[in-house]
């Protein structure tokens, strides 16, 4: 059998938490609506005649999030139309953008190396089709969500493997979350994961001439799980001498497969041009400034501090930076506990092991008792001390004599000398006084 490296890619659509939509103004509250298409308005609705208007704080929210990784940003923008003809698409076209995205470029760093951001771009959602239940009845439309402020961020097709791309949706979303630009619920549908499969022989550097696109995955383990499948599938095809079709394939759960869903568009069958009822956008460099000031420390930085500052490890920082808030709580009782000079990499170690149930907002005061306690416990008896301190002295005739003679540095190389022999430095001020004494003595 041959053997075949995979290709993936990845767009993932994530709806912006603003008070209204991205061109009208109607309440951006798909979920919490109490009935279907009630905020709704001509705009979003498609009907002739209706101006979109942009969404200035949803360009705002795009452009933060592509200057957070480092993108570079198209201060001349502007918005286009994209044509296809779905029920729940009512103008026959989606406002997007295709030639000038407000973001592009830069990178972000995965386990298994970087993934190239290729753009990051806003348009408007699409509604919603309500599928009937029981076949022969009607299916129907929810609008609330139509018109939704939809940023979509497009990768190059750098992810070698399934296990890759949900750590690269997770780190994402971690730094959606930090910026507080969307509540990124994949269970809710306000953020969707899109992958595009493809499989080349092990060697090969060209791009397949053909991808499969896995569509709108509401889980990252489920999306491990489609990419894990359609590599085996094509992986089969291929072996047969088959090309896998250019195509829409959805993930369905209950069997565990990708099922075709319709074939693959291309860019030209889509005939984008410049939407001619929205004005090009200019950024301006006091916006850009100001959105660079507002983000925070992300989580990245955040472990790397940790490291940096408490010797804390990165696997451990990691799993402790998820969350902004937590993470404040965790940074504010570490730059405490340090005061008190108790050993934050120890107490990190301990709570990621479940070895102590201290949480970020157990007293500063316990957690110094707990593990002042464990340092004495763990600390070497009278006796041991004694016995290493005289073994030492005995040994090192050359370093005692040079204390005799009034040079004090010989001191701290006889305490390193015992600290060694007991491999431990607890107990230092009683390893310390025990030396001194012996050395009076002779």
């Amino acid at each position: 059998m041959n053997k075949y490296t995979p290709v993936i890619g990845l767009e993932i659509h994530v709806e912006l938490s603003t008070n209204s939509k991205m061109f009208c103004g109607c309440k951006n509250d798909p979920f919490g609506a109490d009935k279907p298409n009630s905020h709704v308005c001509p705009v979003c609705l498609g009907m002739p005649g209706a101006l979109p208007v942009p969404n200035k704080k949803a360009i705002e929210s795009t452009v933060l999030l592509g200057l957070a990784l480092g993108c570079s940003i198209n201060r001349h923008s502007k918005f286009d139309r994209k044509h296809y003809r779905y029920p729940d698409l009512p103008k026959g076209y989606q406002i997007t953008q295709y030639e000038l995205p407000f973001c592009y470029g830069s990178e972000l760093h995965t386990s298994e190396g970087p993934v190239r951001l290729r753009r990051i771009h806003l348009e408007e959602d699409t509604a919603k089709l309500l599928h009937a239940k029981n076949k022969g009845e009607e299916s129907r439309i929810d609008f609330n969500r139509g018109g939704v402020p939809l940023m979509e961020l497009v990768t190059e097709p750098d992810i070698l493997s399934s296990a890759q791309a949900k750590e690269f949706g997770k780190k994402l979303r971690t730094i959606i979350l930090y910026l507080g630009i969307s509540d990124a619920d994949l269970e809710r549908g306000n953020m969707r994961l899109e992958a595009s499969v493809s499989l080349r022989k092990e060697g090969e550097t060209a791009l397949p001439s053909y991808k499969v696109e896995l569509k709108n995955i509401n889980s990252f383990s489920f999306m491990e799980k489609a990419i894990q499948f359609e590599i085996k599938r094509q992986t089969a095809l291929l072996e047969e001498g088959i090309q896998p079709a250019q195509e829409t394939r959805g993930w369905h759960e209950q069997t565990g497969e990708t099922v075709l869903q319709r074939s693959k568009e291309n860019a030209d069958d889509y005939r984008y041009f410049p939407d001619p009822d929205i004005p090009p956008i200019e950024l301006s460099e006091e916006l850009l400034n100001e959105l660079k000031a507002a983000i925070p420390e992300l989580p990245s930085a955040k472990v790397e501090r940790w490291k940096k500052d408490y010797a804390i490890e990165e696997r451990y920082g990691t799993m402790l930076s998820d969350d902004r808030a937590e993470a404040d709580k965790w940074d504010a009782l570490f730059s405490a506990l340090k005061k008190e000079t108790v050993p934050v990499a120890d107490v990190v170690k301990d709570v990621a092991n479940k070895k102590t149930a201290f949480t970020n907002q157990t007293p500063v005061a316990e957690i110094h008792a707990h593990y002042h306690a464990k340092k004495t416990a763990d600390a070497p008896s009278p006796e041991k001390i004694a016995e290493a301190v005289a073994t030492v002295i005995t040994e090192n005739a050359k370093a005692v004599a040079d204390f005799r003679a009034g040079n004090e540095k010989a001191v701290m190389f006889l305490l390193g000398m015992v600290f060694k022999r007991l491999q431990t430095k607890l107990g230092a001020d009683a390893i310390r006084a025990e030396l001194l004494k012996q050395l009076k003595k002779i």
